[in-house]
Formats: structure tokens, sequence, C-alpha cells
């Protein structure tokens, strides 16, 4: 496993210490702060193969996302399981693959992030954690902290799906439900945390949640052969995965380990009810403006502000790729397209990829050939009350 060489602002280009914890740049002059990446030394690994170093240690903890453990953290994972989800082709397009994230720990992606965060917090001997979170996270860094002897401070909207609140509630940690959204939840953390001794995991301001999620990056490459597809389309609330696996893609590079070639156009989808980064990707803008009055049932793509509104941006754009935003009237009727033909149970979240997917097929922006992923970023099991909403079943029909 590689040493970390040193933190890098992902604004002002700062290098900051590794061997204590970190949350944003202190060096930056400009606020807000820049997020911070963490950068290796990969001349090890310069000249090799994937083949002899990817899943080189058998075995837990060395399995699933671990099995990059050549281009992650010199540590000791807090492990339940996650990443090497499966990469499911379409039966209905030939070159459509979904990325079914919803069979990771606690049924989503929010597992890889907070596995990395986890680990190095206990790596660091940090003792307590706070985080706000649209659901998912919650429930993840709940499970990671019990697994790892860690106190979790978790606040989360009154409106979440019940399933998100219960997990949370019963892997031991400390919940409170705000009435708000996130972005309400992550003032709390922000006005609370040096009172009370928490360490801020919220997203980007801690810099190994991306760690967690560019394994999303690697493993979709590895899944295809070593190769790039043509596109990913990706449910983009705080858009850690999204700006995670761009940073896979970037390590790939340098380590020779993919095929010369374009690198996937990127989409960020998001719900016309909550669509900070569509306006300003179409706005020409470099970041993002708050959104009013968010309003979806994808409850992971209710967020107001990204932290990382610009690195998105940049992402889109230098890939080629764009953003698009999704109603919730399309999101449920490709969320029930896809259970009935396909097999699936897509969260809301990847049921609006997928009509995104849909829309740019059907417009011709998008070929048939094109070889494209989706990401499924959570099990619809875990919305249930929001989906039998959608369907129209009555009180009698859910008991």
């Amino acid at each position: 496993m590689p040493a970390i060489a040193y933190l890098e602002c992902s604004r002002c280009h700062a290098r900051l210490r590794a061997d204590v914890p970190q949350t944003l740049c202190t060096a930056c002059i400009d606020q807000p702060a820049g997020a911070l990446y963490v950068r290796y030394d990969l001349n090890p690994l310069a000249g090799t193969s994937p083949l002899d170093v990817v899943g080189a240690r058998q075995g837990e903890p060395w399995s699933g996302m671990w099995r990059y453990h050549a281009v992650l953290p010199d540590a000791i994972p807090v492990t339940l399981g996650e990443g090497w989800t499966p990469m499911l082709r379409s039966r209905r397009y030939a070159n459509l693959f979904l990325k079914e994230e919803g069979a990771n720990p606690t049924g989503s992606f929010k597992a890889r992030g907070l596995a990395l965060a986890v680990t190095m917090a206990r790596h660091y001997g940090l003792k307590k954690l706070a985080i706000p979170s649209a659901g998912n996270a919650a429930g993840a860094l709940a499970a990671y902290a019990t697994a790892s002897g860690i106190e979790a401070h978790i606040f989360m909207p009154r409106d979440v799906p019940l399933a998100n609140i219960v997990e949370a509630t019963a892997y031991g940690a400390k919940v409170t439900l705000v009435d708000g959204v996130i972005s309400d939840c992550a003032r709390i953390v922000g006005e609370r945390k040096q009172a009370e001794g928490w360490f801020d995991v919220s997203t980007l301001k801690e810099p190994f949640r991306v760690e967690g999620k560019k394994t999303m990056g690697y493993e979709l490459v590895e899944q295809l052969g070593w190769e790039y597809p043509d596109a990913v389309f990706y449910p983009t609330g705080g858009g850690v995965g999204l700006i995670g696996m761009w940073k896979a893609f970037d390590e790939l590079e340098q380590l020779g380990w993919v095929k010369p070639g374009r690198r996937p156009r990127m989409y960020a989808i998001q719900s016309t009810g909550c669509a900070p980064v569509v306006r300003a990707f179409n706005e020409g803008a470099a970041v993002s403006q708050m959104w009013t009055s968010p309003q979806t049932a994808a409850s992971g793509l209710r967020v107001p502000k990204a932290y990382g509104d610009y690195i998105i941006l940049d992402a889109l754009r230098a890939s080629g790729g764009k953003a698009v935003a999704v109603s919730d009237e399309e999101t449920f009727a490709s969320l029930k397209d896809w259970a009935a033909e396909e097999g699936v149970f897509l969260s809301p979240e990847g049921a609006a990829a997928m009509a995104a997917y849909a829309r740019l097929i059907a417009s011709g922006e998008l070929k048939p050939s094109d070889r494209i992923v989706v990401f499924n970023t959570g099990s619809g099991l875990k919305y249930t009350e929001v989906i039998a909403d959608a369907l129209g079943l009555s009180a009698a029909e859910r008991r």
C-alpha cells in the first residue's frame, strides 16, 4: 500500500501534511476553502500491470473495494464487505450497464466512502464523528462507526425515508432529526462540532470519503476489461462519487492501467425540483447557487448546493458531458419500467439516471452503440414508503 505523500487543495493546490487529521484547506485565501485530495507516491507502481497488483492480497480484509489497496491509504480497513458490486448488462439495451451499488452494506454506495473515512478516523485515533445526511450516509456512518468503536452523531432532515432513521438508530448512533434540508443539518454540525469534540465527516470536508468512492472508477474500468466506457451517468447530490471517479481516471492514466483514449463523458443527474448543478452548467457558471425550496422524492438528490460543485462542473466540461435534470414523474416511470422489465428495483436516484439515459437515447444525443454505465446508488428497498406512494398503493395494500 502506498504512503500518502501529501494532501493537495483542489482550489489553490497548496500541500498539507497527512500525518494528522485534516478537514479543508488551511492555506486558501479565498473562501470557501478548497476540499483536499489525497496524493500518493505512485512511482513504485510505474510500469506494473493491474493484473499483478489489484487483488494481490487475498481474503479479508482485502476483498471488495480493498482489492485496490495499492492505491488506497496504508491503514487496516474497517470493512463490512463493501465494494465489487455487480455490473449488470441490460436485457433491452445491448451496450447499457447498470452498476448496482445497492448491493453494498447498508444498501447504498455510501458504504464505500464511509468505510474509508472511518478507517482513517480510527487510524488517527478520533473518537467522535459527526455527519449531516440526506439519508444513506447516516446509515453507513452509523454502521462503520459501530464496527470501529467510534461514536457517531447524525443529523438528518425529519422527512428522510424511514429506513434511514431505523438503521442509524439500530446501529446505536446518536440521531437528531431536523426540520429542514441537508444544508440545515450541515449548519448545526458546523456550529456545534468544536464544543462537542466532533470530527466532521461531511461531504468533501475531509479527504477520505473521495478515496472510498474513487474505487467505483477503478471497479467499472476493471469490470469492462480495463477499458473506459463511452459515458457514465451518475445521480448527483453532493457528487463525491463523480469526483472520486474522475480522480480514479487520473490515477489510472498515471499508472498506465488503461488503454489510451478519451475519458468517459460524465453526466450528472439531478431532479428538476433541486438542480443547482444543472442550472450552473447551463449558465456556464464556475459554481452553483443555493437552490431555494428544494423538492424531490429522490432524497439523495435534495442537496441545495454541493460543496464540491466547482469540481463537478469542471469534470463535466472537461469530459464533454453535461448535467441533466429529470422530473419525479419521469423518475418513477423509469423505476416501474426497470422493475417490471429488467427485474431490478432501482432507488429513485438510480431511476432518475436511467430516465436521463432513455431521454438522451430517444433524442439521438446518445447512440445505441455507445457503451454506457449508469449508477444505481442504492437499493429501492430503502425507499418503500416513497415508492408505495408513487405506485398509488392504498393503506390496505401496504399491510
